[in-house]
């Protein structure tokens, strides 16, 4: 069987539709207005991933707010929050170029999502002709709605806690239902929690563990065949052409992030500078037998925050490097991370977003072909 590949989620969304999102905002623009630019903007995703070779795809993520804070408000700027949150919740994360992104405060219980993934897949599967997969945020990265150091009257943190495994459950599993043939977790945070950075309080906490004791809350929720199919995402971010968390050593996340029992990983490489290093930490920590399943790596060959397109034989290289650490049964490709997992972004090194978006469907042709080159290399 060839080498699998497969794309992160998001895609930079049209320069039109980041316009209406801000006019939304502003009330000059109408849901049913909105609405429209996000189904033309999904149906283009759609059609032309699949026209990259991609067997499987997504809608681009181009209905969600951002890939953190679909659950919680219709967007970026807090047009429709869910209830029982503020808008003045700590920083996710702090990125390399000085900017920011907040998350919601959790204000009362009981804790919810408004929207569901599974939302916006329904909306996607009758456009495409093959495999749908869809993304989710992890239950470790809507932990850190809950204030750090206090506890909210009426709502004791494990309540919450429980609510959100809950409800973290029920995203994936209608994710299933709705027809995606694989679900995979965003987990940005997991990098992020090692960093300890001043300006950012939670990162200083040592709360590794406890994500991952989170995340494994819900995963073990699942069946071992069911597993296989459910994958956790790690990168150092990626906004605005910069990252939040590529300073960590992937040497101390991978021993732990491994003990998470998912079926499979997607895990930013490409713009790694020593990522044989990087393949051997993977293939001395990631487990044969998680649970009854085993962790198939996906390792990042396409760097959605520069526009240079790779060419199929640097991914194909690259690959082929990969397999002499990582076992080949246990080995695909994919992109470092999400072209833009949060709705509005002007991809300044790109110079525009609809630049940007050609870009990335070019970069994902590359990686599709170039897997196809590595697999005939291996002989499989």
């Amino acid at each position: 069987m060839p080498l699998p590949t497969e794309n992160v989620g998001s895609l930079p969304r049209p320069t039109t539709l980041q316009q209406a999102l801000a006019g939304y905002d502003a009330g000059t623009v109408s849901r049913e207005q909105l609405q429209a630019e996000q189904d033309a903007a999904c149906r283009d995703s759609i059609e032309r991933m699949e026209a990259t070779g991609s067997a499987m795809v997504t809608d681009g993520e181009q209905r969600a707010s951002s890939f953190a804070t679909y659950p919680l408000t219709d967007t970026l700027a807090g047009t429709g929050l869910a209830p029982n949150l503020a808008a003045d919740g700590q920083y996710f994360a702090i990125f390399a170029d000085g900017h920011h992104r907040q998350l919601p405060r959790l204000t009362g219980g009981p804790f919810r999502y408004q929207t569901y993934a599974a939302d916006y897949l329904a909306k996607a599967t009758p456009v495409a002709r093959g495999p749908v997969k869809q993304a989710v945020i992890a239950p470790s990265m809507l932990a850190l709605l809950y204030p750090l150091d206090t506890e909210i009257d009426g709502y004791p943190r494990e309540q919450f806690l429980a609510d959100l495994a809950d409800e973290a459950e029920k995203d994936i599993r209608r994710c299933f239902e709705a027809g995606a043939v694989r679900v995979s977790i965003d987990f940005t945070e997991g990098r992020l929690a090692l960093r300890n950075d001043p300006d950012n309080p939670w990162t200083g906490r040592g709360m590794l563990a406890e994500f991952v004791a989170l995340n494994n809350r819900v995963l073990d929720r699942f069946s071992a065949e069911q597993r296989r199919d459910i994958g956790i995402h790690t990168c150092p971010g990626g906004d605005l052409d910069s990252t939040h968390s590529a300073d960590v050593d992937y040497a101390e996340l991978l021993p732990m992030m491994f003990q998470m029992n998912a079926g499979y990983f997607l895990i930013q490489l490409a713009s790694e500078s020593d990522r044989e290093r990087i393949y051997a930490l993977i293939g001395e920590h990631s487990r044969a037998d998680a649970n009854g399943v085993p962790q198939v790596c996906f390792v990042g060959v396409i760097n959605p925050q520069d526009p240079r397109i790779e060419t199929a034989e640097e991914v194909r290289d690259q690959l082929l490097l990969a397999a002499q650490h990582i076992p080949v049964d246990r080995l695909g490709s994919t992109d470092d991370c999400g072209f833009s997992p949060f709705s509005i972004d002007d991809k300044p090194k790109h110079g525009s977003p609809d630049f940007a978006r050609d870009v990335a469907f070019e970069k994902i042709r590359s990686r599709v072909e170039g897997t196809r080159l590595a697999s005939e290399q291996l002989g499989i």
